[in-house]
């Protein structure tokens, strides 16, 4: 028999008459394993922890799930799982349902600050969308542009076109559209009614009707049987009338592999091995639990659980400094709030002064110079104005030894109460942190009850290691550890030559500024397109710490560097596959403008001969190193191919960066035996940081 991969519409049908009674569960955190695994941690009144279970991958699936079967919660969240967080912690869940008879599932999340949409799709490529109460998409998983709908962050989301729904069809409709068929009946089912193959066989056997029957041949009995089975399985997925089952496939008496997990006993499923259950979302979390442990997973390696528990440690540590930190933030607020009312006469006075001579148009140079002069004065009031922003509109008093900074356009009760909220919002901000803590504690102990499980189990085979001395196929390599150690470099665009020279470029205006003034030194070398709208490269000589010194550097260096410089600039975002790049020394570079021109933020006016790279082709892989360190890493395909275990090349083509950056992350993973690897030390929100800007392809 064959596998239940992907939930059936009478599946969700059920599956949503269960999770109503989550609703006013609020969510804690929210986490994304790969890209196509929703994780959202909610706690419920009565229930306690709940996990809620979304994959769109393979299988498509959502249930509950079991603490004990949720996958360990992944290292680095991306962007995506950041946005999820921001949008649903702490926000309710009001409501779920299935759209009209599709696999679609809407969660509703309310939070008093905004609602929020879930849009799960299981069916096709899977997606999940976040969207609005006006149903503007915030984000999804894969972006869709298709002439009948589009998904998109900033779009409207589109539902696909509506289905029939047998789920609330009448004895007339069912008829009608039982007649427009010209096949056999149980075809005629599982594709005009929607109800799938397996629920179309089981429709006829329960309606005790000839599945073969040839539509032409049916009688308004048949129609009657079936139409009355119809009305009996509707009723109980209403009604939530279940008795759950796990179905298996046996070898000799002994259970080999689940094969389906259904709301009701199937009659199509008569002598098959099965298992009983009281909820259908337990029957659910069980089969897909068993479905992936018969994948191929992590073997004989022994994971590094030591690393991981002294990570859950460091960032308890953390988080208790930082929850510390914000009872001392909350704890000045409300002394400077109070200091502001001890204060009252002396603020108000501020305060008026401000506030009529501005309206008097002083300028704020003339307002800081009057209370300057007052101070020298002799006036007690005026020394305790210690500055005035002019960029806020601000000015800070000095009060019982604390700096205070008030808007004189508000008076002294809105400035107090101000600085009120503000150790109001610091009191929240130790909440979720104390809320982190127990997550982040819960993870610890997880990691050491595993620990204990697997040196209960294998006893001296953990001592057990392989000489990493030698080569390894780290490709098929079940546990490959996890080794990284951040660069001071790594906020820019960089790689290492094939030479080992390291090139860094700017991400954007402010970056080319810091390049150049902090970074580029005098054995440097400058790089940049010909095109406008390229960022600033510089070709290191030496580390930041060291002096600087001339390097001759190799002829295939300084073309890697050009090749850089031009895959990341306009050039390959108007998708032209060359263009001009030049190089200059560091003394060449200024940001001194000639005469009567004027240089935007970023720009630079170069003087002198340059040195030119002609027609220099884009180029960039993507790859992932798994020695000496564990990282991506992307560049020139020469430069990097030495360096990782595997890559993949890309060029401008037709997909958005971070659509490109969730194609790469599924090939690169695809490579992988250690399927957990990649989602540690890659994700796409990494992957897409070497994505040039700007539509891309992989190159067969």
């Amino acid at each position: 028999m064959d596998q239940k991969r992907a939930m059936t519409s009478v599946d969700l049908a059920a599956l949503v008459t269960e999770l109503r009674g989550y609703e006013g569960a609020k969510v804690d955190k929210a986490y994304l394993y790969d890209d196509d695994l929703v994780r959202l941690k909610l706690r419920d009144f009565d229930a306690g922890r709940v996990e809620l279970i979304l994959e769109t991958g393979d299988p498509k699936r959502a249930h509950v799930a079991a603490p004990e079967h949720v996958p360990d919660a992944p290292g680095r969240p991306p962007d995506f799982a950041k946005m999820l967080r921001n949008r649903l912690s702490g926000a309710d869940l009001a409501g779920v349902r299935q759209y009209e008879f599709d696999r679609i599932l809407v969660f509703e999340f309310e939070r008093d600050d905004a609602d929020t949409l879930l849009v799960v799709e299981l069916f096709g490529d899977g997606n999940v969308a976040v969207m609005n109460r006006d149903r503007e998409v915030i984000d999804c998983l894969d972006t869709v542009r298709l002439k009948s709908r589009t998904v998109a962050p900033g779009s409207v989301y589109e539902f696909p076109a509506s289905r029939f729904n047998p789920m609330t069809a009448d004895r007339e409709t069912f008829g009608a559209r039982m007649d427009d068929s010209d096949t056999d009946v149980v075809r005629t089912i599982a594709t005009q009614l929607n109800l799938g193959g397996l629920w179309a066989e089981e429709l006829c056997s329960r309606a005790g009707v000839e599945k073969t029957l040839d539509i032409a041949e049916a009688t308004d009995d048949d129609y009657d049987e079936l139409f009355g089975a119809l009305e009996r399985l509707r009723d109980t997925v209403r009604e939530g009338r279940f008795d759950p089952r796990v179905y298996w496939e046996t070898d000799e008496g002994e259970r080999t592999q689940p094969v389906d997990a259904t709301p009701v006993p199937l009659e199509e499923y008569e002598g098959v091995d099965c298992e009983a259950y009281d909820r259908f979302v337990d029957a659910l979390d069980d089969y897909f639990y068993e479905l992936d442990r018969e994948e191929p997973t992590p073997g004989t390696d022994r994971p590094d659980f030591e690393e991981e528990i002294a990570k859950y440690e460091r960032i308890i540590d953390q988080q208790e400094g930082a929850i510390e930190g914000f009872e001392q933030e909350a704890e000045q607020y409300r002394e400077r709030a109070e200091a502001v009312y001890a204060h009252y006469d002396l603020v108000d006075e501020v305060l008026s002064t401000v506030r009529e001579a501005r309206e008097a148009d002083y300028d704020w140079e003339a307002v800081e110079g009057r209370f300057h002069e007052a101070a020298e004065a002799g006036n007690e009031r005026a020394e305790h104005v210690r500055d005035v922003n002019p960029a806020e509109g601000t000015v800070t008093v000095e009060l019982d030894g604390m700096d205070v900074e008030l808007d004189p356009q508000d008076g002294v009760e809105k400035n107090a109460d101000r600085l009120y909220q503000e150790a109001k919002r610091v009191e929240e901000k130790k909440e979720g942190a104390l809320a982190a803590i127990e997550d982040t504690r819960e993870d610890l102990e997880d990691a050491k009850r595993r620990r204990d499980e697997w040196e209960a189990d294998d006893g001296d085979d953990a001592d057990e290691e392989a000489d990493e001395s030698e080569d390894v196929d780290w490709l098929s390599r079940s546990n490959i550890p996890v080794r990284y150690d951040e660069q001071w470099y790594e906020r820019f665009r960089w790689f290492h030559t094939s030479d080992g020279f390291l090139v860094i470029g700017g991400r954007n205006a402010d970056q080319n500024e810091a390049l150049v003034k902090k970074y580029m030194d005098g054995g440097d070398r400058f790089f940049h397109s010909q095109a406008h709208g390229g960022p600033v490269t510089i070709l290191k000589a030496t580390g930041p710490s060291e002096p600087s010194k001339e390097v001759d550097f190799p002829e295939s260096t300084l073309e890697e560097a050009a090749r850089f410089a031009v895959t990341y600039s306009s050039v390959w975002k108007e998708g032209k596959f060359a263009g001009d790049v030049y190089m200059v020394d560091p003394d060449q570079v200024s940001k001194t403008p000639e005469s009567g021109e004027y240089l935007e933020k970023g720009g630079f006016t170069i003087r002198g001969d340059r040195t030119y790279f002609r027609d220099t082709p884009v180029d960039c892989a993507v790859g992932v190193q798994c020695e000496p360190e564990t990282r991506v890493l992307g560049g020139p395909k020469r430069a990097i191919e030495g360096q990782v275990e595997t890559s993949v090349e890309i060029e401008p083509g037709q997909y958005a960066q971070n659509d490109i950056a969730k194609m790469l992350y599924r090939e690169l993973k695809e490579r992988f035996a250690d399927q957990s690897f990649l989602r540690k030390v890659a994700s796409p929100d990494l992957i897409q940081e070497f994505c040039p800007p700007g539509g891309s392809r992989i190159v067969d």
